[in-house]
């Protein structure tokens, strides 16, 4: 059992629907590098401002040294929170004081779409890995199975073959097991 439950890790709740806030051109995406262990925080702080922004938040489960179960909450990108917003609103996030920098998108579709793709495998409750770096394999496309329609890259960890699921601009990603399902190999 959790000591803190789960909090906020995608404000508005909308902001990857079709009419939510990423339908208009009014805004841009900035990747904030937080001071150390302060994305949550940050999280907190750009909520109170209703400031558009994400950042996954998975659950991880160890045992205590007398042998408890504790489940604890983190985020899947250390230290990053993604921001959507107007020059105000990221003004608002470096004043936070949980700001050591922020980096402007320049490709911002890519983005979405892996943020989005991450999004889809939280909410499947599938097992995340966090993923520092990405390794070279075969690009593919899940054809069958409860992971169909994702795209990522097929990696081998500890003899079990995983999707690889990378947000290519922080050069990161997540790593899902592949059961048996059917890969389409993809060019690129």
């Amino acid at each position: 059992m959790p000591i803190l439950k789960k909090e906020v890790d995608l404000n508005p709740a909308n902001l990857f629907d079709e009419e939510g806030p990423l339908s208009t051109d009014e805004g841009q995406w900035w990747a904030l590098y937080t001071r150390s262990r302060r994305e949550k925080e940050l999280m907190r702080r750009l909520t109170s401002k209703h400031v558009a922004f994400y950042s996954p938040i998975i659950e991880h489960q160890h045992r205590s040294p007398n042998g408890r179960l504790r489940t604890s909450y983190l985020p899947l990108f250390s230290n990053y929170v993604f921001l959507w917003g107007n020059e105000n609103d990221r003004h608002a996030a470096l004043t936070t004081g949980c700001v050591s920098r922020d980096l402007e998108v320049t490709e911002p579709e890519g983005l979405v779409r892996d943020l989005i793709q991450i999004r889809e495998l939280i909410e499947l409750g599938t097992d995340l890995t966090p993923e520092s770096r990405i390794e070279p394999g075969s690009k593919v496309r899940v054809k069958s199975g409860m992971l169909t329609g994702r795209v990522g890259i097929v990696i081998e960890r500890r003899g079990q073959r995983r999707l690889l699921v990378s947000v290519d601009f922080l050069q990161q990603g997540a790593s899902v097991e592949l059961t048996p399902c059917d890969l389409e190999l993809l060019d690129g």
